[in-house]
């Protein structure tokens, strides 16, 4: 991903309006990160950890799309579940079901879409192996590392075109 100013990234949220855009709390590294290993940008609100926030480049234009994260149920066990953009699988929350509301008239009716992502949406990180999971990573696969990018960069269009159209 091309690093981003703070005013370019506020500005790219195309589910939200201009005040939540304004409002919404940077990630705490943003000055550091590592743009060159993300393929998109991605990050829990500081201040309000129900929401979360991931940004992208579509047709060379910035787009964000803001989320709502549903609390998970503590069962009392240790449940996998798996991340549907980078296949990671993880532990007690480490992935977490994240809504978005649809742009256009869909979403002024309330329409939205739901996806089960990584909890800090360091899917990048994972698929590059910067970051590992308690729960092993994912599933034995014999993809090469620009395989690996290829199918997270293809699963997240597929999910920015849902919230999209």
């Amino acid at each position: 991903m091309r690093p981003v100013t703070e005013r370019d990234l506020r500005a790219s949220f195309v589910n939200c309006s201009k005040g939540e855009a304004k409002r919404l709390g940077l990630p705490k590294d943003f000055a550091e990160l590592p743009w060159e290993d993300l393929d998109f940008l991605g990050w829990r609100d500081p201040g309000a950890p129900e929401r979360a926030y991931l940004v992208t480049h579509r047709d060379d234009e910035l787009l964000g799309i803001a989320l709502r994260v549903t609390a998970g149920s503590s069962r009392g066990f240790t449940s996998r579940s798996m991340c549907s953009l980078c296949l990671t699988t993880r532990t007690s929350g480490g992935v977490a079901l994240m809504t978005a509301r649809r742009t256009g008239e869909a979403g002024r009716q309330g329409n939205s879409v739901g996806q089960y992502l990584c909890s800090d949406l360091d899917c990048s990180l994972y698929v590059r192996g910067k970051k590992t999971s308690v729960a092993g990573g994912g599933p034995d696969e014999t993809l090469t590392l620009e395989e690996k990018i290829a199918r997270i960069q293809a699963n997240l269009n597929a999910f920015v075109e849902k919230v999209t159209r």
